[in-house]
Parts: structure tokens; sequence; C-alpha cells
């Protein structure tokens, strides 16, 4: 027999998330008051099928939220029913709701949605070799670690590489018709590389690539995000030409590193987004600069090329990003720089893109005459 949570309960418990899901466990139904054999009362825990790795410590979370309670209740983890993972499909649903849904039904990004607080930040280089990546990662890391819910897409299909610089390595979960992707760092993450094995290459023309990122952008639970980061791959093919289509809101930051060669290449990229009406809103500079032992600052790539891409852009030069063995160690391990308090950079350009807030847009027929 289940009982409902009464108020005192629900103060204790509401505050604990799902973590993956990002959502209290209390609104999907996954915290029930049942009856034992003996009468007493029980608290059931219900868990994703199957069990994610965190199950044990978010049944230990549970239990040290309990013991601040009047009287003891023994917790019982239990791996969802189908009727109960249809429950919880339900409940994020509701979560999300009705504009996302009907998004859903037409196969548009519930992100775009109307009334969606989602910015969409599409993280673009003209040549690959200039630390997109690494720029993606440590920035979303930094903008959750300011508070705010961030997911991140790994939209360089061919070469995904962002799982591994989170340190994730458990599949997506799958609840009714949408996908759940797992949150490393605060950051929720969905890539093909939950799909392929590490060194499998992905063979693919444009129209399978159209149709990946289409259920990457609608079959998947993002919640309510603050942030998307879309890591871009280089150049100006088949991706960026369908992330134009699906995500009109988009805003667009440009990496290069300093030398003149990556910045030419780069201008393309970003001259690229501005004819699919897309935003450009900065510029970032990627490995800028070494500073050596004796303190002396190493210019290893040149300099210039990111204020002279910026100044052709008419947009902010928002960062100047150091070469740093420490955001290459903490990439190669999955523990990003931005996440073990060594940010080199990437706080400042976290709150560089807060303070621009999302872009303006206009609408050319509306005119006053």
């Amino acid at each position: 027999m289940t009982e409902t949570l009464e108020p005192g309960l629900l103060e204790r418990l509401g505050g604990i998330l799902e973590p993956d899901l990002r959502v209290p466990l209390v609104k999907l139904n996954m915290l029930k008051v049942v009856k034992s054999g003996w009468g007493k009362s029980q608290l059931k825990l219900v868990t994703l099928n199957p069990p994610p790795e965190y199950a044990n410590e978010l049944e230990a979370e549970v239990t040290e939220a309990l013991a601040s309670g009047p009287k003891a209740m023994r917790v019982v983890s239990e791996v969802a029913s189908a009727e109960e993972l249809e429950e919880i499909a339900s409940s994020l649903v509701d979560v999300e709701g009705t504009a996302a849904a009907a998004a859903r039904l037409e196969r548009k990004p519930p992100v775009s949605a109307a009334g969606s607080k989602t910015r969409v930040i599409g993280i673009s280089s003209g040549k690959g070799g200039v630390g997109k990546s690494s720029v993606c990662v440590n920035l979303a890391v930094a903008l959750a670690g300011r508070g705010h819910e961030v997911g991140i897409l790994d939209a360089d299909v061919y070469g995904f590489s962002v799982p591994k610089m989170l340190g994730i390595t458990r599949k997506p979960q799958l609840i009714g018709n949408l996908m759940i992707p797992p949150v490393g760092f605060g950051v929720r993450c969905m890539s093909m590389g939950f799909f392929v094995e590490d060194d499998t290459p992905v063979v693919w023309r444009g129209p399978m690539l159209h149709k990946a990122l289409e259920q990457f952008l609608v079959d998947v639970f993002w919640g309510d995000l603050d942030y998307l980061i879309i890591d871009m791959p280089p150049g100006t093919g088949d991706v960026a030409l369908s992330l134009g289509e699906y995500l009109p809101k988009s805003e667009i930051l440009v990496v290069t590193t300093p030398q003149p060669a990556a910045e030419r290449v780069a201008q393309r990229s970003a001259l690229a987004a501005r004819k699919l009406k897309l935003p450009v809103r900065g510029v970032i500079e990627n490995m800028s600069h070494f500073v050596g032992d004796d303190g002396k600052i190493y210019e290893i790539f040149g300099s210039g090329g990111g204020a002279q891409l910026a100044e052709v852009l008419s947009v902010p030069l928002l960062a100047r990003l150091p070469i740093d063995v420490k955001i290459r160690q903490g990439g190669d391990v999955g523990t990003p720089s931005a996440a073990a308090g060594e940010a080199g950079g990437f706080e400042d350009l976290a709150k560089a893109i807060e303070d621009m807030g999302p872009a303006r847009r206009y609408r050319s027929e509306l005119k006053i005459t």
C-alpha cells in the first residue's frame, strides 16, 4: 500500500534531485511511503532501470535527509517497474510544460520553444586543432559552477570527444521516448560517443547527420536549461547548416589561435554563421600565450589574431586563454581544469557571456514609419 508524503517529509526531501534528470525526486514520484509486512512505514526510492551507477549514493542522500526527522524510517531502493517508468515519463512531460511538448510533436527542439529561457551558444572554429572542444567543456563547467543549469551537445559527430573530457562513462538512460543525458560536473551531455566505440569512425552522409542532430535536440530531455553549449565541428559543412535550421536563435562564439593563418580560416566560419542569420557574439583566442617558470610570457603561436578577427567582425574579444598543461591534463583524465579550481580564464569567460546577455532579435517587417 502506497501513501502520500506528509508535509514534513516533503520539506526534508524536496530538495533532493535525481542526478541525471536534475529534477526533484518528489516531482518525479520516485519517493513513496509504503507499508512493510509488519505494518511499519518505509520510504521506497524508485531508481531508473537499469539502476544507474549513482543509485547507492542517492539512497545514502535520502537516508541522511530522513535522519533529521522526528522518527526514523527505513529507505528501500527498488528498480522502477514498467508502470513506474511510465509515471516518471509523464512527470517529465509536466516538468517541461506544454510548449516543449508541442515542439516535440512538430519535431522541433524544446530549447527553442516559445517561452524557453535557454541561451543556445554554438562554439565554432574554421579549422581543427584550435582547442575548441576544450573551450566548450571548460566553459560549460564554469557556467555550471556559477549556479546555472547547463547542457553540452557534442555536435562534432565525426570527432566526438566531450564525454571523455567530462569523465562520463555511463550511457544515456531511456525513459519512454526520451533519452536522458548523463551528467558530469553539473553539465548534461549528449554525444555520438555514447553510441559507438571510441575507435569506431562515423562514416555518414549529410542526411544521416541531420537526423542524428534532430534526435539529439528533440528526443533528449534537456530540462530547464539556462545554457546549451554546442561543440560544433570545424568548418562550414552539413552540421552548421542543420543547426542553423533547428536552432535559429543560436548565438555563435568563434575560437581561433593567435596566428594569422588560423584567424583567416576562423573568419570564414563566422561569415558562414552570418549567412545563416546567426549572430556572432564574440571571439575567443585560445592558446594565446604561455607563461614560463620564470614568469615570462611566450607567444608561441604569434599574437594579435584574436583581436584582429574581433575587429573585422565588429564583436568583442571575450577571452585570451593561455596554453596551460593543466587544461590538457584535465581533458585527458576527465577532470576539466575549470572544475578543479584551475579555471585558466574560463571563469572570466563565463562571466563575460553572462554579462553580455542574450542576442537581440530584430524582425524586418516591424518598422516605424
